[in-house]
Order: C-alpha cells, then sequence, then structure tokens
C-alpha cells in the first residue's frame, strides 16, 4: 500500500524537550555533553577510534554468545550478519529497549527501524566497512510494571505474573496465554502468539519476535545477561566496588548540566549496580560498610551475579560490542548525556549518540477526514482550539467578538461615572455595579452568540476532535501510545514504508500517509 512522508522540525510539534530539540540545534551549551555529533562525515573518526579500542578476543566472545543464543534458530539473514560481526571491519549500530509486550508502544518499533536504515546508510557511505543493526533487549531490568501491557483498538491487554522482582527476561510466562493470548482479536497474525506459547521465557520470545518482525532484515538481538559475557563486565566491577567512580563523574557531570539550565534526567547512587541474590530478586548494590573486600571477592567469583544499573548498563554494552552508534528516545538521550565523563573514566569509547526517528502515521481513513477538514500535515499539531478556529473559518463561520461593543459600553459608563461624580459622588458606586453588570451581560450575551454559531458545524468540529485524539492520544504523540498491531493488521507493509520514509540523520519527524502516492 502506498504512503506518501512529509518531515517537519522537531520543534514544530511542541512534543519534545528543550534538550532534545537544543541537540538537534546543535546548540553550543551542549556540546561538552557528547562526543561526536551525529553527522555521516564523523562516522570515520567513529569507526577509526572504535576498531582501535574494540579487541579479537572481545569479538569472539560476541560472535560465540550470539551463536549460543540463536541456536539452531537463526534466520538467514542474522546468521550472515552473526558471521561478519567476527569480522575486523564489522561495526555495530545499536538500539535497546525494554522487552515490552507484544512490543509496546509504536516507538519500539521506530527505534529498531532508525538502526537498520542507518546501518544501510554507513554502508553506502563506507563501503570498506560493514555496519549490523543491533537490539540490546533490556533483560536485566526489573521493573515488570512497565512492561506488562499494551493497547490495541482501544482495549488494554495487562499480564499478571507472579514471582517479579527480578530480571523480567527470566520470566517464565505462566499465565500469559489465559490473560492475553486467549484475547487477542482473532485477525492478530498467528506469529504473535506463537512466539509466546512457544518460548520459555519473556527474553526469548521477545527475542523471537523480533526476529519474527525483523529478521528479514538482518537484526542481530542480543541478550546480555549470560554469564560468559558478564565476565567482560568484571574490570568495570572492580574499578566500581573500589572507587565508585561512576557516581563521581555523573555528580560533576549533573552539576555542569544544571549549570547549562538542564536537568538530569536518571539518579545515579554510590555503586551504580544491582546484585541478584538467591531468590532471584534484583537488589539495589550499597557500599559495604567494612570496606570493598568482600564484595571484590563476590565480583571476581561470579560476575554474573551482578547486573549495571542505567549508568553503567550503556559501559556494558560498549565493551560487548564494536558499535560506534547509539540510537534512542530522547529520554535516552538526555541519560546519556550525563554519561561521558562515565566512559573515560572506564576508559571506553563514548558512542555517537542519535535520537531516534519519530513519527505520526494516519491510515488511508485518517487522511480522508484530514483532507475533508481542509487540513494539511503541519497543521495537525496545532492545539484542536487553534483547528476549531481554522477549520470554522474555512467553513464559513463569523468568529463572534463583542470586544468592541464591551470597550463603547466602558467609554459609556466611564461619561456616566464622571456625571455622578459632578452632581452627587455618593452614585459612583452605582453606576460601577449597573457597569458591571453591563458588562458582564454582554459577554454571555457572547459566548451564546458563539456557541450558536459553533452550532452551524458541530458534526465537522465532533470529526475535528475525534481525528485529533486518534492521532494524538490523550494529548500526547500516537508513538508512545498506540501498538504496532493497529497499523500492521491493515498495511503488511508498514516496516517497510518505515524504512523508506526514515532519515536517521536528517533529525525530523516523519508524517507519514497511507494510501497516497501511486
Amino acid at each position: 500500500m502506498p504512503t506518501h512522508c512529509t518531515q517537519t522540525p522537531y520543534t514544530e510539534t511542541g512534543a519534545f524537550s528543550g534538550l532534545l530539540t537544543d541537540y538537534i540545534a546543535q546548540k553550543p551549551e551542549l556540546a561538552a555533553f557528547y562526543h561526536r555529533w551525529p553527522s555521516l562525515e564523523n562516522f570515520a573518526a567513529q569507526i577509526e577510534e572504535k576498531r582501535a579500542a574494540y579487541s579479537p578476543e572481545a569479538r569472539q566472545r560476541l560472535v560465540t554468545a550470539l551463536q549460543a543464543q540463536y541456536g539452531t534458530e537463526t534466520p538467514p539473514a542474522v546468521a550472515a550478519n552473526i558471521a561478519l560481526l567476527a569480522q575486523q571491519n564489522t561495526f555495530t549500530v545499536t538500539t535497546g529497549h525494554q522487552l515490552a509486550l507484544m512490543t509496546g508502544p509504536l516507538y519500539f518499533v521506530y527505534k529498531i527501524v532508525s538502526a537498520i536504515k542507518l546501518s544501510r546508510e554507513l554502508k553506502a557511505a563506507y563501503p570498506l566497512y560493514d555496519f549490523v543493526p543491533v537490539y540490546w533487549l533490556a533483560s536485566e531490568d526489573h521493573d515488570f510494571a512497565e512492561i506488562n501491557h499494551f493497547a490495541l483498538f482501544g482495549k488494554a491487554y495487562r499480564w499478571d505474573a507472579a514471582g517479579t522482582g527480578g530480571p523480567v527476561g527470566r520470566l517464565p510466562l505462566t499465565g500469559l496465554d489465559d490473560q492475553v493470548l486467549s484475547q487477542l482479536p482473532p485477525e492478530v497474525p498467528a506469529v504473535f502468539r506463537e512466539v509466546y506459547a512457544g518460548a520459555a521465557t519473556l527474553a526469548d520470545a521477545t527475542r523471537r519476535l523480533v526476529d519474527a518482525l525483523f529478521g528479514t532484515y538482518g537484526l542481530v538481538s542480543l541478550d546480555a545477561d549470560r554469564p560468559a559475557l558478564k565476565q567482560a563486565l568484571l574490570p568495570v566491577l572492580e574499578k566500581e566496588i573500589e572507587g565508585q567512580v561512576s557516581n563521581a563523574a555523573v555528580q560533576a557531570t549533573n552539576a555542569r548540566l544544571e549549570a547549562a539550565g538542564y536537568k538530569p534526567q536518571v539518579y545515579s547512587r554510590p555503586l551504580n549496580l544491582f546484585v541478584i541474590n538467591a531468590e532471584g530478586q534484583r537488589q539495589r548494590l550499597e557500599p559495604a560498610p567494612d570496606g570493598p573486600a568482600n564484595l571484590l571477592a563476590q565480583a571476581r567469583q561470579n560476575p554474573a551475579q551482578f547486573s549495571p544499573n542505567v549508568v553503567l548498563r550503556p559501559v556494558y554494552q560498549e565493551l560487548l560490542l564494536p558499535n560506534v552508534a547509539y540510537i534512542g528516545g530522547g529520554a535516552e538521550v538526555a541519560y546519556w548525556f550525563q554519561l561521558k565523563d562515565v566512559f573515560a573514566a572506564f576508559e571506553v569509547p563514548f558512542p555517537i549518540v542519535l535520537p531516534r526517528n519519530s513519527a505520526l502515521y494516519l491510515s488511508r481513513a485518517n487522511v480522508g477526514k484530514m483532507r475533508k477538514l481542509g487540513l494539511e500535515t503541519a497543521d495537525l499539531f496545532k492545539p484542536l482550539t487553534d483547528l476549531k478556529k481554522q477549520v470554522g473559518t474555512a467553513l464559513g463561520q463569523e468568529e463572534i467578538s463583542l470586544s468592541e461593543q464591551q470597550a463603547q459600553l466602558k467609554t459609556t459608563f466611564d461619561q456616566v461615572a464622571a456625571l455622578a461624580q459632578r452632581l452627587d459622588p455618593t452614585l459612583v458606586k452605582a453606576v460601577a455595579a449597573e457597569a458591571q453588570k453591563a458588562a458582564a451581560a454582554l459577554a454571555g450575551l457572547e459566548k451564546r452568540l458563539s456557541k450558536a454559531a459553533e452550532t452551524k458545524h458541530e458534526t465537522a468540529y465532533a470529526q475535528l476532535a475525534a481525528l485529533k485524539e486518534k492521532l494524538f492520544p490523550g494529548g500526547s504523540l500516537q508513538e508512545r501510545s498506540d501498538n504496532v498491531l493497529s497499523v500492521l493488521l491493515n498495511n503488511p507493509g508498514f516496516i517497510d514504508d518505515l524504512l523508506a520514509a526514515f532519515e536517521p540523520l536528517g533529525l525530523e519527524f516523519a508524517v507519514l500517509e497511507e494510501g497516497l502516492g501511486t
């Protein structure tokens, strides 16, 4: 199904933070908080820096872990990319996300498509190298309440699982069939049920679903909650436990961010680590009152028992991968800006940080409604009150304003008050009271007249309000609430449409209109 795409500056959407829009505008106040600006030419130096720092041993460890993770179920394009990762001239473009049920909101998909598209663009610009898109599964996250639900066609689906509090990737899928899978509409593709029915854990199911959606594009998923990979984390664990270096680095950066007028996104702790206890719970690690010796011994004996928090997880990621760019949402960009000095402290190259593509998708029906109301795509981001005035003007609605009459009324009563002041000053208050009553009566008439004018076009206004709510549910961006199934069921080519439309380095908001073009 053909689509048409227009690009809109992020600032014109009114939906993104000042830090993100300032970054896109390359405000000099933010230059100290990132390494290289995300331009095509800057990747040359980023590639060289990563190539010098990433060892053959790290490559072998990564490839071996991926082969073990996928086993015999590797899609051909993914297997080819895993083989490429064994080569010294191959690098990754990474994005990451929580293990959201059924992929959660649309931006889960937008992140991954951004990584795939940028990998292709880098290959075209640097043909001597290969670039593999990677999805980092946030399997060690323990905030189950953030990922156990999704919405489809106005209905909420929720999975209530027992034994939460540990890494969500390890959760068995008990109860998911009864609570969610069996409740899905029959038109949902079978694969969305099969990946969960055939998996042992949430991490396994999420990887299978991502493979089903993106395997043909060569996307490699990585679940780093593996003992063999955690060995790479040991030097970080030792330095963190002994010196609490990440917290010192973040606190210094936070002070500079605040001085520049930006609020830090995440909170840093003395030790930015969790430990997974014998019951499988992920517990925050605190400095030992008797010194670090016992914790160091524990880390050296079993690094897999430790789990990095939001401050150190990016360091772990960049240790494991030959990565040149990280793609994330606005909040992720904000917290990566707190980490440049953390990377320096652990002597790990800081990647290019790129905001993911954002988009608004209009179905054919919604495109028709927009056109019928006389609107263009840029109009959709305006407040509803402004749009009502615009639509009303187009429909010939007279704008009702009695401000001129109010001014005339005030002039008249001012003259009466002056006369009262000359003849009997005790009547001035009475004149003022009558003036107030008359002004209020005129204002009431203005409202009634405006309502009468609106009633003539109430059908159009109702359609406008419904369109705004459909495209901006609850006043927020569509991508933050709608699930990919809401589009895929009517447009199976949705992912290809996104790949054609997205321009990762263009740093603009995409509006896709279904059913236009040839």
